[in-house]
């Protein structure tokens, strides 16, 4: 019988794994699209394992134990093993929610790459741009290329305190568990606020400060139009908006 409790606990990983992977999208919340094949295939696996192991098992007496040496029953199901009960259960029945504001306002900006030059931007208005270009354009761009320009981003609203907001995007390289953020400060927009974690797309001008081209200069949008949009399927990538 608890060779049968250790098989049903196989199959009901496997299960949580398919469910999040191959009949929804849930697994995007927590890893990136090109891990997706391998969760399925890991619970293939582990559905496979238990019922593997639930058939072998049909096949020994009942009331059977295994002993060793010394008496000791190896057939026990091991406490650490329950563990992975609610998780399974988790991702059958209530998966957590995807990463989102509370975690980007407790992590510091992303460090943006160090660029040498930069290529002209295009003359598009407004000039659809990702985060990370964005504030390498603000503090490195000594051509100032971005000064007066309108510019489109798309993200999430992680609001602050005082009443301000960050216009953000979380990047995983792997998993959620090596995410990290980058964000764009917006003043001005639409009272009240929208709510934290809501994507938007917000089309506005550098919001002066320091010298543009330089550390000093804040990464600050002012914004002059903010519109709700959906989820983009590349959420957690520091992508251009999506049409």
């Amino acid at each position: 019988m608890k060779r049968l409790l250790q098989a049903g606990l196989l199959v009901l990983c496997g299960l949580g794994l398919l469910h999040i992977s191959l009949f929804t999208d849930l697994c995007l919340r927590y890893v990136k699209e090109s891990m997706r094949p391998l969760l399925i295939a890991s619970g293939v696996v582990l559905v496979l394992l238990g019922v593997a192991g639930a058939l072998l098992d049909r096949g020994r007496a009942h009331g059977k134990h295994q002993k060793d040496l010394d008496g000791h029953d190896h057939s026990a199901l091991p406490r650490v093993a329950w563990l992975l009960l609610l998780p399974a259960l988790s991702l059958l029945f209530y998966a957590p929610p995807a990463l989102g504001a509370y975690t980007a306002s407790r992590q510091p900006p992303k460090p943006v790459a160090e660029e040498q030059s930069f290529d002209p931007l295009p003359g598009t208005s407004p000039l659809p741009i990702t985060l990370s270009d964005f504030t390498s354009r603000v503090q490195q761009d000594r051509g100032q290329a971005i000064k007066g320009r309108t510019v489109l981003m798309t993200g999430i609203v992680t609001p602050h305190g005082d009443g301000s907001w960050d216009l953000t995007r979380i990047i995983i390289n792997c998993c959620a568990a090596d995410a990290q953020s980058v964000k764009v400060r917006i003043y001005g927009g639409p009272v009240p606020l929208p709510p934290a974690n809501s994507w938007v797309s917000v089309t506005g001008t550098w919001h002066p400060g320091g010298t543009l081209g330089t550390r000093t200069a804040p990464v600050a949008l002012d914004a002059l139009v903010v519109k709700k949009v959906a989820r983009p399927v590349n959420g957690y990538q520091d992508a251009l908006p999506l049409p």
